[in-house]
C-alpha cells in the first residue's frame, strides 16, 4: 500500500503538552500508513471559535501544502463540525481531526466481527454529530409554509440521513449486546470454576501482546494460538483470552485488552465497553508500561484515566515496566508490586509470573491430610486440583501433604492431619 504525505497541525493552549501531543499524533499517522512531511502549530489562549487556527496560520496551512503538494491535513485535537468545514473551505484541503484519524485506524485494524461492529458503531455517532446542510442550501430549499410535508428537500435529506444513521446505531447496539450476553455467559462459566482472571492493560504499543505470548508459550496449552504482535499502535483491537496452567496445578484466565491513548474518542470508549469487560471483571491488572518512552509518566495517567472511564476501579494491580532492554536499565528486578523486565526474556517472564501467582492465589493453604485407603477418590481429587509436595503411605491411610484453594481445604478438613499453614 501507498503511503500517504501529509501535513499535521496543532495548537497550543494552556495546560497541553503540544510536543508530547504532536509526537503522539505523528506514531498515529505512521500507523494510518502516513508520513509527515511537515508540522504547523500556533499558540493561543483558545481555540478560533469559526477556524481553530487563527486568520495569518489557516493562510499559512494551505500555502505549506501547495508547496509540499499535498492534500491533506491531520488535526492534533477533536474539533466541531463547523470547525472542520470552515478550515476546509478556506484551505481547499482534506482535513482529518485526531477522533478522525483514530476512527480511522480501527476501522482498519478492526478483524473479529465485535471488534467491526464497535468500530462502525463509534464511527456512526461521530459521523451523526457532523450532518449538516450549508445555510444556503436551507435558505433556497426551504419553502415559506409550516409542517414537514412543506419542508425543503435539503432538510427532509438532512432528516432522513439522519434517520438513517440512528437505526444504524440501534441496530449495531443490539448486535453488541447479543454478543455481550455470550461472552458473560463465558466468564459465568469460568467463574463457576473459581479461576482467577488477570487482564493486561495499558497504553497501546508497550509490549503487552509480547508479554502474553510469552507466557503462553510458557504455561499455555500446546495448540494455543499466539495473539497479533507488531511494533505499532493499535496492533490489535481484540481481546484475546487464554488460559494458563502452572507446574503446581494452580490454573489462571490471561486476557490482552485494546490498548489505550491519550484523549481515546469517547464513541470508542463506549463501543468498546464490552471488549473492555475482561480487565473490568478481572481479580488483577497487569498495567503493562514502556519505560523506554520518555513519556511514560504520561501514558500511565491516561490507563488510569480510561480505566476510570469504563468503570473499571479497585481492582489490584501490578505496574510492570516493560523494554528495560531499550531503556538500558537493570532488569528484570522487583520492588513490590512493580517489575522492571523485557517481555522478550525468559528470566524476566519468570519473574512477572511468580509476581502474578503471589497475587491472585493468595487464597491457597498448606496442610496434611490422612486418606483412608478406601476413599481414593479424595486422593485422585487433590493430585488433579493441588499442588502435591509429599506423598506417603501408612497402614491408616495416603498420607498428603499438599498447596489447595481454602475452600476445598475447608471440604476435607475432616482428613486434616496438621493444621493449615499459609
Amino acid at each position: 500500500m501507498e503511503t500517504e504525505q501529509i501535513l499535521i497541525a496543532g495548537l497550543e493552549l494552556p495546560g497541553v503538552d503540544l510536543e508530547y501531543n504532536m509526537d503522539e499524533l505523528a506514531s498515529l499517522v505512521a500507523a494510518n500508513n502516513m508520513e509527515v512531511v511537515d508540522t504547523l502549530t500556533q499558540k493561543l489562549e483558545k481555540p478560533n471559535a469559526g477556524t481553530y487556527f487563527g486568520k495569518g496560520k489557516v493562510q499559512e496551512l494551505a500555502e505549506m501544502a501547495t508547496a509540499h503538494d499535498v492534500s491533506t491535513v491531520v488535526l492534533s485535537a477533536e474539533v466541531t463540525p463547523s470547525q472542520l468545514t470552515n478550515l476546509e473551505k478556506e484551505t481547499g484541503l482534506h482535513l482529518i481531526d485526531r477522533t478522525g484519524l483514530i476512527l480511522e485506524i480501527f476501522a482498519n485494524r478492526a478483524r473479529s466481527k465485535e471488534a467491526k461492529l464497535q468500530v462502525e458503531l463509534a464511527k456512526s455517532q461521530y459521523q451523526l454529530a457532523r450532518l449538516r446542510t450549508s445555510s444556503s442550501q436551507r435558505l433556497d430549499q426551504q419553502s415559506a409554509g409550516g409542517g414537514y410535508t412543506n419542508r425543503g428537500t435539503g432538510e427532509t435529506k438532512l432528516e432522513l440521513n439522519r434517520r438513517t444513521v440512528r437505526d444504524k446505531i440501534t441496530r449495531i447496539n443490539r448486535e453488541l449486546k447479543e454478543m455481550s450476553t455470550a461472552a458473560d455467559v463465558q466468564r459465568k462459566q469460568r467463574d463457576a470454576r473459581d479461576i482467577p482472571s488477570v487482564a493486561l492493560v495499558g497504553y497501546t504499543n508497550t509490549g503487552k501482546s509480547t508479554t502474553m505470548n510469552g507466557l503462553v508459550r510458557m504455561f499455555g496449552r500446546s495448540d494455543e494460538k499466539q495473539v497479533f504482535e507488531k511494533d505499532m499502535l493499535f496492533a490489535t483491537l481484540d481481546t484475546s483470552v487464554r488460559k494458563l496452567t502452572f507446574a503446581d496445578q494452580k490454573e489462571l484466565i490471561l486476557s490482552d485488552t485494546v490498548g489505550f491513548v491519550s484523549d481515546l474518542p469517547h464513541q470508542l470508549v463506549k463501543a468498546f465497553r464490552s471488549t473492555l469487560a475482561e480487565a473490568a471483571k478481572a481479580d488483577l491488572l497487569v498495567q503493562v508500561i514502556d519505560i523506554s518512552d520518555p513519556h511514560y509518566r504520561e501514558m500511565m495517567e491516561t490507563t488510569e484515566k480510561t480505566l476510570s472511564e469504563i468503570g473499571v476501579t479497585d481492582i489490584p494491580m501490578i505496574y510492570a515496566f516493560n523494554k528495560a532492554d531499550r531503556a538500558e536499565i537493570a532488569y528484570p528486578t522487583l520492588d513490590g508490586k512493580e517489575i522492571t523486565y523485557s517481555a522478550k526474556q525468559l528470566q524476566s517472564l519468570e519473574l512477572l509470573t511468580s509476581l502474578i501467582k503471589k497475587q491472585v492465589f493468595n487464597n491457597y493453604v498448606e496442610a496434611t491430610f490422612l486418606i483412608p485407603f478406601a476413599e481414593g477418590q479424595v486422593v485422585d481429587f487433590l493430585n488433579g486440583n493441588a499442588n502435591v509436595k509429599e506423598t506417603t503411605y501408612t497402614e491408616n491411610g495416603t498420607v498428603i501433604t499438599a498447596e489447595l484453594k481454602d475452600k476445598d481445604y475447608n471440604r476435607l478438613e475432616r482428613y486434616v492431619q496438621t493444621p493449615k499453614a499459609k
